[in-house]
């Protein structure tokens, strides 16, 4: 065994001794609690405070002139990457989970060694909750939310489960407390809410909290209340067209096929998730905590601008899917009256990889981890008002819906390149979009031809960034494989840990080869999990 290996099992190993114990850390009463809310498909002019007249947001509106609006933040184009990147502050590549999101059909999640957001808090002496969609794994009791740091877990395990019972995914039930099924009635986005306001009422008064709630909001299929759709009934859809080839033909073509627009459903579960949030911040108002609470909201990725979607990102281009800003740049704000100054805008790039640095950071948490985290801790600009710069480059993929079609990005501060890529058996086909998006934030002047050396560099850096991708991470596919069956009852699905073997699988090659074959996997990806792709010349392979 290396002495590297040694390391991470010894650092895994205080890890989980600290987690273990965490009950009887004796938690920092002066510690902030923290709520986070997290959108599903919420479009950029789709809030109150980014100019919509129209749908009703009044509780996102209210944490904007509260607290601060972080204007460049940034989400992957698609869901489960932004989650991975959310409760671990590593870059989704590293993980295995970029390209697509993990399918009810999928056997894969986080890596258990991966230490995430609610087990550094926990380990403070934070309780922890998560109540809505979990949606970064499921086959195995090792990537269940109550296994990876959240000592109550109210919600689904997957996307898609329908707004009003029976709440379900490929058929099998998909409602659990804590892995117990539950039959709560309702509509789902107020049985969120209910139980985000309860939990804040009956948790521990003498400990600070960590709570976390992602919505499956405004996610289609769009369904709400009779009394919020007919609120909506009359609204136009007037949204201009999106500049990105498919979101626009599908709207095109649902208006030759004589479909009725989505926008006012959207809006009306749009108004719904607000009404959740309400909840959360009536219940952290009586209970006289929101001073020193750190609440931050943002979406998982762009709006579904598409036919079916309802959602509007305009200005921006694009939409969920898209690596241009549409479908990246994400609605977000961020209170904390105890240290915020209220109704101000922060324009730093900020990206979900960083939302666990820059907690812990404002919390005064370490973060003991075996891997190098991607994040950076924006907390003290936060708290002073301070533009932080960015010269390196920020990475994000998809190949959602198409297989095989891929979208990606690299951006800083000044430079954005956009890479649509068409792969085929054959050959690949690679269309580069260059905005200088100091200048064009919303990307209209594409100058890749004026700068080739531009284009040149930021393809190889795209180049390197991608070869970090583990050879067996998701890659996106709309139907499971041939003759798959779902569970019909998903909290019995995870394989329990007390049948699994005490190690992760060791894979097909030999112990002694799989160096020089990771190696010679080069641009293709990895073999060794967390590997930087070394030259031989350049100084060996990874262990």
């Amino acid at each position: 065994m290396t002495p590297s290996k040694i390391g991470k099992l010894t650092c895994s190993f205080l890890i989980t001794a600290g987690l273990v114990l965490g009950g009887s850390v004796e938690a920092d009463s002066t510690r902030p609690n923290i709520v986070i809310f997290l959108a599903d498909d919420l479009g950029w002019a789709d809030v109150g405070f980014h100019g919509e007249e129209v749908i009703e947001t009044p509780s996102l509106n209210r944490l904007a002139a509260e607290g601060v609006q972080l204007d460049r933040f940034y989400a992957t184009p698609i869901c489960s990457p932004t989650r991975a990147a959310l409760m671990t502050g590593r870059d989704p590549m590293r993980l295995g989970v970029a390209y697509g999101v993990i399918m009810a059909w999928d056997t894969n999640g986080i890596h258990p060694d991966e230490v995430m957001l609610p087990e550094v808090f926990r380990r403070a002496g934070y309780q922890t909750a998560m109540v809505g969609k979990w949606h970064l794994g499921h086959a195995q009791e090792t990537y269940h939310p109550n296994k990876r740091g959240f000592e109550h877990f109210y919600g689904h395990l997957h996307t898609e489960v329908g707004y009003f019972p029976p709440f379900s995914n490929q058929g099998g039930r998909d409602f659990q407390r804590n892995g117990q099924t539950i039959d709560d009635e309702g509509y789902e986005t107020f049985l969120l809410g209910r139980e985000g306001a309860r939990w804040i009422r009956e948790r521990e008064k003498n400990k600070p909290f960590l709570l976390y709630m992602p919505f499956i909001a405004p996610h289609t299929p769009l369904e709400a209340p009779e009394e919020l759709l007919e609120k909506y009934k009359d609204m136009q859809d007037d949204r201009k067209p999106t500049r990105s080839a498919q979101s626009d033909d599908s709207r095109s073509i649902s208006r030759l096929m004589l479909q009725p627009s989505a926008r006012p459903a959207y809006a009306a579960v749009v108004d719904g998730m607000d009404q959740a949030v309400g909840m959360v911040l009536n219940a952290l108002d009586e209970e006289g905590v929101s001073d020193n609470t750190i609440v931050l909201f943002f979406s998982d990725n762009g709006g579904a601008a598409y036919a079916t979607g309802g959602a509007d990102n305009v200005p921006l281009r694009g939409g969920k899917g898209d690596t241009f800003e549409g479908g990246i740049r994400v609605v977000s704000v961020m209170r904390w009256p105890a240290k915020f100054s209220a109704g101000t805008v922060n324009a730093s790039i900020m990206s979900a990889m960083d939302v666990l640095p820059t907690l812990a950071g404002a919390a005064g948490i370490p973060i003991e981890s075996p891997f190098d985290l991607d994040g950076r801790d924006l907390s003290d600009a936060l708290v002073a008002g301070r533009h932080v710069a960015r010269s390196d480059y920020l990475f994000f993929a998809s190949e959602t819906p198409i297989r095989g079609h891929f979208n990606i990005t690299a951006f800083n501060d000044e430079w954005k390149l956009v890479q649509e890529i068409d792969r085929g058996w054959l050959s690949a086909d690679v269309t580069a979009h260059l905005f200088q998006v100091s200048e064009d934030p919303n990307e209209r002047n594409n100058l890749a031809e004026e700068n080739p050396k531009i284009v040149a560099e930021m393809s190889d850096a795209i180049l390197a960034w991608r070869s970090l991708y583990p050879v067996s991470g998701t890659r996106h596919a709309l139907t499971p494989p041939p003759g798959w069956r779902a569970p019909k009852d998903w909290s019995t699905y995870p394989d329990p840990i007390d049948q699994l073997q005490d190690d992760t699988a060791p894979g097909m090659a030999p112990e002694f080869a799989i160096p020089i074959l990771d190696f010679q996997h080069g641009e293709i990806g990895r073999l060794i999990y967390d590997c930087e792709p070394y030259s031989i010349l350049g100084g060996g392979l990874c262990q």
